[in-house]
């Protein structure tokens, strides 16, 4: 049985779970590819590279916006989708038509795709949960839920992308350590709220969060929704015979204290 870890010292968020798995030898070109069954190629472009995070080689993933000179990635796992697309919003909203997609757009685009059936069943799953959180926190039903921050390309491409690549690695079962949130403040287009955002803090309904004094948002809602979909247990390393290691980047760089997602993957 392969068995993958996610170790969250960091927290995690969308685009550090995809470099992680790239990372770990998940192949970004076959990502590409698959991603194409969406057919809203047209709005993006994926990069990948490796850096070097306090002293860890790491990769790091974007996706670049087209028509948008910044990437809503850009400080993904920082402060934060919402700031962030918010802001672009309003400049941008005739380029970006599709920044404000329905829960039920993005279930159509999933079920039309093509896809294999574990990487729709996954994404559906993945969706649901954020569709879920962010439908009680507003009073809002499921199917009136409209994603600003998580219907926004990038966030689609994470998880989507993270289906993609757990089911190209065959992974057979995964588990996670506790989950850190960060603590703090952080500014969303609806104020300025505690750390961990209330979504994300909703999502993580049943998981083990971690204490952690770093002042910054290290858990995302679209991270907190992969991990909670996906991790059937949360525990320490389990023991297992390791094949392969990945680091995924996030954005932001700490003092003393790599801003890096570890995925351990083994028998």
């Amino acid at each position: 049985m392969r068995t993958l870890y996610f170790d969250c010292f960091s927290g995690i968020s969308g685009d550090m779970v995809i470099g992680a798995l790239i990372d770990a030898g998940a192949d970004p070109n076959r990502l590409v590819e698959e991603l194409k069954k969406l057919h809203i190629e047209d709005e993006y472009k994926l990069t990948w590279k490796k850096l070097v995070k306090n002293g860890i080689t790491s990769t790091k993933f974007d996706v670049v916006l087209m028509n948008n000179v910044q990437s809503h990635h850009h400080d993904h796992d920082g402060a934060h989708d919402h700031e962030h697309e918010h802001h672009h919003d309003h400049h941008h909203e005739h380029h970006h038509h599709h920044d404000h997609r329905a829960y039920k757009d993005i279930v159509g685009l999933i079920e039309n795709a093509g896809f294999d059936d574990p990487v729709k069943i996954t994404a559906l799953k993945i969706f649901k949960r954020i569709g879920e959180a962010e439908g009680h926190i507003h009073g809002i039903p499921l199917e009136k839920v409209h994603f600003h921050e998580v219907g926004a390309v990038d966030s689609i491409i994470d998880i989507i992308g993270a289906a993609i690549l757990i089911h190209q690695l065959e992974i057979d079962i995964i588990k996670s350590s506790p989950i850190p949130v960060g603590t703090g403040r952080i500014h969303i287009d609806h104020g300025v709220y505690p750390v961990p955002a209330p979504a994300t803090l909703e999502i993580l309904k049943g998981v083990p969060i971690d204490q952690s004094d770093i002042k910054f948002e290290l858990t995302t809602p679209t991270g907190a929704a992969i991990v909670s979909v996906l991790a059937e247990e949360f525990c320490s390393i389990p023991s297992m015979k390791i094949n392969s290691i990945g680091y995924g980047a996030g954005t932001k760089t700490f003092k003393n204290h790599p801003n890096v997602l570890r995925v351990i993957i083994g028998d």
